[in-house]
C-alpha cells in the first residue's frame, strides 16, 4: 500500500523572483490572446516569444538549449501564463510531457535534435495514446510495429489526438510483442516525424466547432531503429512516467480561470452575498490543489514515484473545472452565447462546451480513481 501524504512544497526565491517578469512580459504582449482559456489557443508566434527568454524547456539541462531550473520555476511560469489566458497550446505538450520523456529515456540522437527546438518554442507535438473502439482502455493497444530491417513498419490508428494536423511529432505507443496474460507488457514508444509517407491525419470537430482532435491512421509508416524511444516493450512504464506530469499540473485545474475572471469582473456590478461565498470556495479549492500540484513538483524533483499523487490531482482538479460552469451560472445567471461581445457571456459559453471532455482527457476519472484505490490497497 502506498502512503498518501502530500509533502510540503519546496520554495525557491529564484521561482518567485521570475513571477514579475512573466507578468510585465504578457502585460506587453500584444499578439493575440484567445478569450477563454490557454490550451485553446495556438500561437506560435507567442510560443517563439516564450523560448526566446529561455521560458520552454525551463528544466532541461543548458546542453540541450533548457536553462537548467528546476520544476518550482517551470510551474510560477505555467501558472501566469494560465491566469492571464495567454495562448500556449502550441508547445504545451512538448513542454509538459514529451520533452521530460525524451530527456529520461531518448537516445542521444534525439535529445539533440529535439529538445532545443522544443525549448526555443518552435517543435510541437501531440501524443498517440488512445485507438478506436477501445475506450479508455489504453491496454487494448492494436496499432503494431513490426520488425523490418533497418527499422519498424507500424500500421493501425490512434483517435483523440490533439493537435496531429499541426504537429511536428507524435510520441506513438504501439505493440511490438504478441498480447499476453501481462496485458501492458509488449508495448513501446516511437518518436514519430508526422511528415513520414503513409500518415494521414482526419479530423474530428468537436461540440464547440473547434478542430483540435483527430483520428490518425498508419499505413506501412517505416520508422528507422533510432526512432524506438527508451527500451523495446517498456512503453507502458514510460508512459506512467509521462503521464505524471501530463496529470499534475496547473493547467489540470486552471484552464477554466478565465470565466471565473470574467464571473469575478461582472459580479462587482452585481454584489451579493451568494456570489461572494462562492468566490471563496472557488479560491479554497484553487489553493488546495495548487498546493497539491507543487508538491508533486517537488517529489519528481526528488525523484519520488508521484503517478498515485498525480492522478490524484488530475481526478480532483478537472472534476473542479467541470464544475465552474454551473457554479457560476447559478449564481450570476446570463444567457452564455459564443463570441458575444460581453466577456462573461462569451467565456461561459466557451467553458460549458468544453467542460464535458474536462474528465476524460489525460484520463478519466473512472480510471484515475482506479489508480489510487489499487495503490491504497482497496481493490
Amino acid at each position: 500500500m502506498n502512503n498518501l501524504s502530500f509533502p510540503r512544497p519546496r520554495q525557491s526565491e529564484i521561482a518567485e523572483g521570475l513571477r514579475a517578469e512573466v507578468r510585465e512580459f504578457v502585460d506587453g504582449w500584444h499578439g493575440n490572446r484567445h478569450g477563454a482559456a490557454s490550451f485553446s489557443g495556438f500561437d506560435p508566434e507567442f510560443s517563439e516569444a516564450l523560448g526566446k527568454r529561455g521560458w520552454i524547456g525551463m528544466g532541461f539541462p543548458k546542453r540541450y538549449g533548457g536553462g537548467g531550473y528546476g520544476l518550482m520555476e517551470r510551474l510560477v511560469v505555467l501558472e501566469e501564463l494560465l491566469a492571464v489566458r495567454a495562448p500556449i497550446f502550441a508547445h504545451a505538450v512538448a513542454e509538459r510531457q514529451s520533452g521530460p520523456l525524451l530527456l529520461r529515456f531518448g537516445n542521444e540522437r534525439q535529445r539533440e535534435e529535439i529538445l532545443p527546438r522544443i525549448a526555443a518554442g518552435t517543435c510541437y507535438f501531440c501524443i498517440g495514446l488512445s485507438e478506436p473502439d477501445s475506450g479508455s482502455d489504453l491496454a487494448s493497444v492494436r496499432t503494431r510495429a513490426t520488425k523490418v530491417d533497418g527499422g519498424w513498419l507500424v500500421n493501425g490508428a490512434k483517435i483523440w489526438t490533439s493537435s496531429a494536423h499541426r504537429t511536428h511529432y507524435m510520441i506513438l505507443l504501439c505493440r511490438t510483442a504478441p498480447a499476453s496474460e501481462v496485458r501492458h507488457a509488449g508495448l513501446s514508444q516511437f518518436l514519430v516525424d508526422m511528415k513520414t509517407p503513409g500518415i494521414t491525419c482526419r479530423p474530428i470537430v468537436n461540440i464547440a466547432g473547434d478542430h483540435d482532435f483527430n483520428e490518425v491512421h498508419f499505413e506501412d509508416v517505416f520508422l528507422t531503429d533510432d526512432a524506438l524511444i527508451g527500451v523495446e516493450g517498456q512503453g507502458w512504464q514510460q508512459v506512467t512516467s509521462e503521464l505524471t506530469f501530463e496529470r499534475s499540473g496547473p493547467d489540470r485545474f486552471m484552464s477554466h480561470m478565465g470565466a471565473v475572471e470574467e464571473f469575478v469582473a461582472a459580479l462587482k456590478k452585481q454584489p451579493s452575498a451568494e456570489g461572494a461565498r462562492t468566490v471563496g470556495r472557488l479560491v479554497a479549492h484553487l489553493s488546495t490543489l495548487r498546493r497539491m500540484s507543487r508538491s508533486i513538483a517537488t517529489m519528481i524533483t526528488d525523484e519520488q514515484d508521484a503517478s498515485l499523487h498525480a492522478a490524484l490531482v488530475k481526478d480532483l482538479g478537472t472534476c473542479f473545472e467541470q464544475e465552474i460552469p454551473e457554479t457560476l451560472r447559478l449564481v450570476l445567471q446570463t444567457e452564455p452565447e459564443p463570441g458575444a461581445s460581453d466577456a462573461y457571456s462569451a467565456a461561459l459559453a466557451n467553458v460549458i462546451l468544453h467542460a464535458p471532455s474536462c474528465t476524460i482527457r489525460g484520463g478519466t476519472k473512472e480510471v484515475l480513481r482506479g489508480i489510487v484505490a489499487k495503490s491504497l490497497g482497496l481493490r
